[in-house]
């Protein structure tokens, strides 16, 4: 037979590997792997702090740009009212315009101090002597507030009956002098509570509260029943009463209290604001119903934001976060802004700054001049639009 070497018998032995000589990693590759393991590490560490940075909350809170939304979309004429007037649909409303203000993360307090469009506020800069729920009450009892005064004013401009019935006495501010003392209202009371008695005597309303406290004497004490915020158990708390600090000689409890005033009127018109706060649309849902209710353009084609609270004698007063607010304006590309004249120069200037040359920024004192200005650059004006029932 002839041996075939290409050929291994089936009980042959496989030889064992050969033996590697083993290696070392210079040194160029160890200085590459010590400098990695610390960068990686410190990555972790940085991911590990911006995760918790952004799940802790602080106690600081944000003012940034909101929106700039039509309120024509939030308007609703109930059926009784279409059969009393006729409504003129806008198809260029006038934009309302918010701020947004909520509580901070750690990391968005950092981000927010860095940012020029946010100003971050500290409990205390935010809240003073209120609370979060308090504040937060306040300013959805302002913004119903908001909504009747501008109803009253676009009623009363176009010969409607409207008239205000009073409301609950709710603390708004408390006042406090230089050096209070324990039974002052500013220990006593808490912005959001409700007065329901003074002396024994029930105090539905401001007119019942200022008659009750006729003859009363500052230093007194009075016994004053309260329901607290966010509860329904009334308290009886004793309050010294204290001279007003801006009116010499007379007495007072020592506490602002919130416009709780409701408008009647001939028939119902609906503003639904859902879950926004603060009375500074007032001025925005007064132009609104006016155009709504009249024939014609009042904005002539432009795209117009306005913001400032309306007070029933048609003035306007200043409202805050302006420059904030600017930004949400700019944003919406609107090319008028509407704004208070009360404002300081300072905001005015911030504002101005913030729209550039794109939007153009008007300050007015009252309802009359925002008219006139919108008439000035072409729209429909209100000169005869009455309505009579």
């Amino acid at each position: 037979m002839s041996e075939n070497n290409d050929v291994t018998m089936p009980n042959s032995v496989p030889l064992p590997p050969p033996t590697l000589a083993p290696t070392r990693p210079d040194k160029a590759e160890l200085r590459k792997l010590w400098w990695a393991l610390p960068l990686l590490t410190c990555a972790w560490l940085a991911l590990v702090g911006v995760v918790v940075a952004a799940s802790i909350q602080v106690r600081f809170w944000e003012v940034a740009p909101g929106s700039a939304e039509p309120v024509a979309n939030r308007l609703g004429f109930t059926k009784e009212a279409l059969s009393q007037i006729t409504r003129y649909p806008a198809e260029n409303s006038v934009l309302f315009v918010t701020a947004f203000g909520g509580q901070l993360s750690a990391l968005e307090t950092f981000v927010g101090s860095v940012d020029p469009d946010v100003d971050v506020q500290s409990y205390e800069e935010r809240f003073g002597k209120s609370t979060p729920g308090s504040q937060q009450q306040l300013g959805f009892q302002s913004m119903t507030t908001a909504k009747q005064i501008a109803e009253y004013v676009a009623f009363t401009r176009l010969g409607l009956d409207a008239s205000f019935e009073l409301g609950a006495v709710i603390v708004e501010e408390v006042v406090c002098l230089e050096v209070p003392v324990t039974l002052s209202a500013c220990k006593q009371l808490q912005p959001g509570d409700t007065l329901t008695a003074f002396d024994g005597n029930a105090v539905p309303t401001l007119a019942e509260l200022s008659a009750s406290m006729q003859g009363f004497e500052p230093g007194e004490i009075v016994t004053v029943s309260v329901i607290p915020h966010m509860s329904n158990e009334p308290e009886d708390r004793r309050i010294q009463l204290i001279e007003s600090p801006d009116e010499p000689g007379r007495t007072i409890i020592g506490f602002i209290p919130a416009d709780t005033r409701t408008v009647v009127l001939p028939f119902e018109v609906t503003i639904d604001t859902d879950q926004i706060g603060g009375p500074s649309a007032g001025l925005a849902f007064t132009l609104a119903l006016l155009d709504e209710m009249t024939p014609g353009d009042l904005f002539g084609g432009l795209k117009v934001a306005a913001t400032g609270t309306m007070n029933e004698d048609e003035t306007i007063g200043a409202i805050g976060a302006l420059p904030q607010k600017a930004f949400a304006v700019k944003a919406a590309g609107a090319k008028l802004f509407i704004v208070p004249k009360s404002q300081s120069p300072e905001e005015l200037a911030a504002a101005r700054a913030v729209l550039g040359s794109s939007v153009k920024l008007v300050a007015v004192e009252n309802l009359e001049e925002a008219l006139a200005l919108l008439e000035s650059l072409g729209g429909s004006g209100l000169t005869n639009a009455t309505i009579s029932l």
